[in-house]
């Protein structure tokens, strides 16, 4: 008996959407209040955690939202009180298009973002923004896999992004 093959057809997520471009905002030139929104995947608090060690003196405003949904408008609201935000972690497939969706929402209300994407999703998060006329929308690749990986090595990984990070907000 040999196997019967079937094609079928399979939907681009991404889909044809006609949108206009979105801006990406600047970010300032001195900055004291950063939004941190953790949606809780594993590792993403780590990062998080290690990236304000990184940032020094600074409030920190933080913001814990469901990986697998939209932020609420409560939750962009205060990540909006801040004056940039740092989204953690993009690192599957559903929970790479909520943080950059939520990415965009936050840059629509004026706030400037660096999303945390790993290297292997970094692909998608950049062809998913374009499709939302955001084709500059800033992300910073860390090593994948994070799931699954201790503290300290999640720690490793984030301490390989600073230098890019620093680079990106123009901070010695």
């Amino acid at each position: 008996m040999s196997p019967r093959l079937v094609e079928k057809g399979v939907l681009n997520p991404l889909a044809d959407k006609e949108v206009g471009e979105i801006d990406l905002n600047p970010f300032p030139d001195d900055f004291e209040r950063v939004a941190l929104v953790d949606n809780t995947k594993p590792g993403a608090n780590v990062i998080l955690a290690t990236l304000r060690e990184a940032l020094g003196n600074r409030i920190f405003i933080e913001v814990k939202k469901a990986a697998g949904a939209a932020a609420t408008l409560n939750q962009l609201e205060k990540a909006a009180s801040a004056e940039l935000a740092i989204l953690s972690l993009a690192d599957c497939g559903s929970c790479t298009s909520w943080v950059v969706l939520d990415a965009i929402r936050l840059e629509e209300m004026g706030i400037p973002t660096i999303s945390i994407v790993s290297n292997r999703f970094a692909p998608f998060a950049r062809e998913l923004a374009s499709t939302h006329g955001l084709d500059d929308l800033r992300l910073l690749e860390v090593e994948h896999p994070i799931a699954g990986l201790s503290v300290n090595e999640v720690e490793e990984k984030t301490l390989k992004i600073i230098p890019a990070l620093k680079y990106i907000l123009q901070i010695p």
